[in-house]
């Protein structure tokens, strides 16, 4: 087995290492930026946690590619493909009983054709538990025999597994249809061929697929270790020869596993591949694309987290057969507004809609008595934000609702019309002197916005409006709760959080009442975070830095959907799904889309690529090129859409850029079956805006502009503008 260079943990078991929090040294700010020096978040030489890829000196490319369970293949919807009747969604990227412990695993792939070797290893690695047996599936399109996709394929490797009975040291037979593949008795896949009419070669196209069991009574299939099951499947993944696992799309003739184009990666190699098993509303949820074997295992310990209720420890999915989080039991605040992560982002998404009357615990309804660049006082009812339900029964009732929209009407070239509406809120307390609602953020790709360089934010950065485009763009800069640094903001609405853990402990204390090693006491969200007595407290927090740091993990090790801009290669009567339709007028529309989009001035501020750092503690998210279309930086959006709260240096009119990928999913995303629903969607800070149309229709001040070209459009070019938007 090799042994990668600098890893923590190494892959030969989990290690319970949390990241440290960064105390690095000051450096100089760019003047005019509203901050005389800041604290990169990263530092050269910041050593992975995991190291995913590496070559050895002699040229063998090694990989190291996690797995976790799935319940189903990747390529089976709830029905036959030629079935007329839609009947559900697959079961492929959702997530079985279970998934969180025992059951992440990994191959360690020894890649010897760059080094002109014809071999290619792929060693299985689990993580954790008493894996006994895999059934192990490789092709090429190029093998004999091989005339189908993943599990369903008749030739190249298919090592079917042997049964518990037999001695597991012992070799199990290959497939005698091709000696491409080999099982050998240390569990080890040996890729060889001696056919000098098929070679391996630079570029070859691998899937990778497995079946896994853990020991197991031989009388059923419950597993040993846990009582939980033993069988699963897992992902199918691409590995291309001379460069490692990469996302992929189903070509032509049957889905064929195929490299997606650079293009469609918005999240450069952590992008999550085409599904095709009906599932678009579980696309907010999967892993990184190039995830690690044991960042796999970190991966779902922070998801469990994030689905946990923090009143009873329940798990969100499978109820009465996921095992109770009893540490986390009875930890949920005095007041609170939802029970877990998952209440708020609904799976992984934003708020559910709201309509007059609709309670707003979903959304966050920030508060203060005062507000400038230099801090906020908090409100004296609420504190910095209101917690509108309580624990205890009979609790004072802080619900805060929609009262009323104000209404208003653009026109549009050709005379079409397009109704706004501004929410106008009801309190059950007192009514707060300076406000904010905002909906909920999807939470995908935000290791990649942290992994990019400060320098390359702020380099984007023009608070003078130099160019005179109108445009500025001005950093908001955020002091870090557990050092006391400043680094440059990223998160939020108004770019007021530097980092995924200081987001996310920040969301434990407003959203739950949970308290975290940033804000050690429910004191830090009544009296604020910079306040002597958050600061002085010493108690023992709900959720341990470990936690802290496997659900920041989590969230940082998210995936990016891909650009739906492919069209998919189905066989002949088999039914697409409408998420995979792509026909020749949608690719033209995408290309004509992104051009008006481009020519209307929108990527002045929604920056259509970035490339992140080679400094992030996660290998996976290290130089890759990203298209979040966004700057992150702050824009001054005009008086209507306008909160009354200043953060930072984001006064009231000025918000963060919104990335703009994953539009084309939220439809799914928040409907959450499968199907699509445009109407379950809301767009801006406080979820306003029910068209991408309405949207635009409020972008003022600096962006006023670009709204202008943007409705002089004819109806068919603006059409194209959101043909190319809900593609991403």
């Amino acid at each position: 087995m090799p042994t990668p260079p600098q890893t923590t943990p190494t892959t030969t078991g989990f290690s319970s290492v949390a990241i440290p929090v960064t105390q690095g040294a000051a450096i100089a700010a760019p003047a005019g930026l509203g901050a005389t020096d800041y604290v990169p978040l990263f530092v050269s030489g910041t050593k992975v946690v995991e190291q995913v890829q590496y070559t050895e000196p002699d040229g063998t490319l090694v990989t190291y590619s996690g797995f976790r369970p799935t319940a189903r293949h990747g390529r089976e919807g709830g029905e036959d493909w030629k079935d007329p009747i839609d009947r559900g969604p697959g079961d492929y990227f959702a997530f079985p009983s279970f998934y969180f412990q025992n059951r992440t695993w990994g191959l360690v792939i020894r890649d010897e054709v760059p080094a002109g070797r014809q071999k290619i290893t792929a060693y299985l690695k689990p993580n954790m538990g008493t894996l006994i047996d895999a059934s192990f599936n490789a092709f090429r399109r190029v093998d004999p025999g091989v005339i189908e996709y993943g599990w369903k394929n008749n030739g190249g490797y298919d090592k079917n597994r042997c049964t518990p009975t037999e001695n597991i040291a012992e070799m199990c037979k290959s497939n005698p249809i091709t000696d491409y593949w080999r099982f050998s008795d240390d569990r080890e896949y040996l890729g060889t061929t001696s056919r000098p009419d098929n070679k391996l070669r630079i570029g070859d196209k691998i899937e990778m697929t497995a079946g896994v069991f853990l020991d197991h009574d031989p009388a059923n299939l419950v597993a040993l270790i846990d009582g939980g099951g033993a069988r699963d499947y897992s992902l199918e993944q691409l590995y291309v020869v001379g460069k490692g696992m990469v996302p992929w799309y189903g070509a032509a003739p049957r889905l064929d596993t195929t490299p997606l184009p650079d293009d469609a990666l918005l999240g450069g190699q952590t992008t999550v591949p085409y599904n095709y098993s009906e599932e678009p509303h579980r696309v907010f949820q999967q892993s990184a694309g190039n995830i690690g074997i044991a960042n796999m295992q970190r991966f779902v310990e922070g998801r469990r987290l994030f689905h946990t209720s923090f009143v009873d420890g329940v798990h969100s999915e499978h109820v009465g057969v996921n095992p109770v989080f009893t540490a986390h039991a009875n930890q949920i605040g005095a007041r609170f507004n939802e029970v877990r992560c998952l209440g708020c982002h609904t799976l992984n998404g934003r708020s559910p809609a709201a309509e007059v009357g609709t309670p707003l615990n979903k959304f966050a309804v920030m508060t203060a008595a005062a507000s400038t660049n230099a801090g906020i006082t908090p409100d004296p009812t609420y504190g910095t934000n209101v917690q509108q339900r309580a624990s205890a029964t009979g609790g004072t009732d802080l619900s805060v609702t929609i009262q009323s929209f104000v209404n208003s009407v653009r026109t549009l070239f050709g005379g079409e019309t397009v109704n706004l509406q501004k929410p106008v809120l009801a309190f059950k307390g007192p009514t707060p002197a300076q406000v904010s609602l905002r909906q909920a953020p999807q939470v995908i790709g935000m290791g990649l916005l942290e992994a990019i360089d400060e320098k390359t934010i702020l380099a984007l950065a023009d608070s003078t409006d130099s160019d005179g485009d109108g445009v500025r763009g001005v950093p908001n800069w955020s002091i870090n709760p557990e050092t006391g640094q400043r680094q440059l903001g990223r998160f939020g609405w108004k770019a007021g959080k530097a980092t995924v853990r200081h987001q996310s402990s920040i969301a434990f204390l407003q959203d739950l009442g949970v308290t975290t090693p940033a804000y050690r006491s429910a004191v830090c969200q009544q009296r604020g975070g910079a306040s002597s007595e958050c600061k002085s407290s010493t108690a023992t927090p709900s959720l341990s830095d470990f936690e802290i740091d496997r659900i920041s993990s989590y969230l940082q090790l998210l995936g990016v959907p891909a650009q739906s801009k492919y069209a998919s290669g189905y066989t002949d009567g088999a039914i697409t799904p409408p998420e995979r339709e792509v026909t020749a007028a949608t690719i033209n529309a995408i290309s004509r889309g992104s051009q008006l989009f481009a020519q209307s001035a929108c990527t002045a501020c929604h920056v259509a690529e970035l490339k992140t750092g080679a400094n992030h503690p996660f290998y996976e998210l290290r130089n890759q090129t990203i298209r979040p279309y966004s700057d992150l930086l702050l824009h001054d959006m005009g008086a209507e859409l306008a909160d009354t709260l200043t953060e930072g240096q984001a006064s009231p009119s000025m918000w963060r850029t919104q990335p703009l990928w994953g539009l084309g999913s939220l439809k799914y995303v928040q409907k959450g079956t499968g199907a699509s629903d445009p109407r379950a969607v809301r767009y801006l800070h406080d979820g306003r805006a029910r068209t991408l149309v309405e949207a635009i229709g409020w972008h003022g001040g600096e962006a006023s502009g670009s709204r202008a070209k943007f409705e002089a459009l004819s109806k068919a070019d603006r059409d194209a503008v959101l043909v190319f938007l809900e593609s991403l």
